[in-house]
């Protein structure tokens, strides 16, 4: 017979916080505010707070230091919850939730949301966190889309999404515009017509296929360096 996992106290809680790099609507202190009001309302002690900043919905546990320390919080204060202002704060991934859910578990504590959605333990609360986190990962999913149609629209333009100016253009007065720079774009086309001729002459790449530009200014580069060319 297996050993028992022995229950933390429900009225002693372990609050995490996870702020991803462009978070605008429930920052820090948002949360923080959420979980003293739910624990005031309940009566129930924050014996510790962990915050991962910078952190994005689908990290995984292993690379959450915060989130890593809070579960071990659990133990260390015999807390019965691991709470947070919304269960999207866990995760915007149904699987992942889902394994952050059996961490505290197996510590004794249940996970729990200041905002009270899919709190409980009857198998109506099981399914409206189900629900609740399936539309998590779908609102995720949209906003990437969304961000994707964004960007090409952009791009369409002729307008910098990100990084650095690619070679061959220059940014316009307006810090956004893609100008062609007509000596940097002969270099591009000289590049293909290079990559044209060793197509023509039968060479290739180690996997097979036919040089295209970008590979022939890498192989460039790498024998200039001393590298190995591709």
């Amino acid at each position: 017979m297996g050993k028992r996992t022995r229950s933390g106290n429900p009225l002693v809680a372990v609050a995490y916080i996870r702020v991803s790099k462009d978070e605008q609507k429930l920052g820090p202190e948002a949360q923080r505010a959420s979980i003293e009001a739910w624990a005031a309302r309940e009566g129930v002690t924050v014996a510790a707070w962990h915050v991962d900043a910078g952190v994005c919905s689908v990290t995984p546990i292993d690379e959450r230091p915060a989130l890593g320390a809070a579960l071990a919080s659990l133990r260390e204060h015999g807390a019965g919850a691991l709470v947070v202002a919304k269960r999207d704060r866990i995760a915007r991934d149904v699987m992942l939730t889902a394994m952050v859910e059996r961490a505290a578990g197996a510590i004794g504590a249940a996970v729990v949301s200041a905002a009270g959605e899919g709190n409980g333990a009857t198998p109506a609360d099981q399914f409206m966190r189900t629900v609740i986190d399936g539309a998590a990962q779908y609102e995720r999913a949209l906003i990437r889309a969304r961000t994707k149609g964004a960007l090409a629209v952009i791009r369409a333009r002729g307008q910098k999404t990100g990084g650095g100016v690619p070679f061959g253009y220059a940014l316009a007065d307006d810090g956004r515009t893609l100008v062609p720079v007509a000596t940097e774009q002969a270099t591009i086309a000289r590049a293909r017509e290079i990559a044209g001729i060793l197509a023509a002459e039968g060479h290739v790449s180690r996997k097979g296929g036919a040089f295209a530009a970008p590979q022939v200014s890498r192989m460039l580069a790498n024998a200039e360096a001393g590298g190995v060319a591709a």
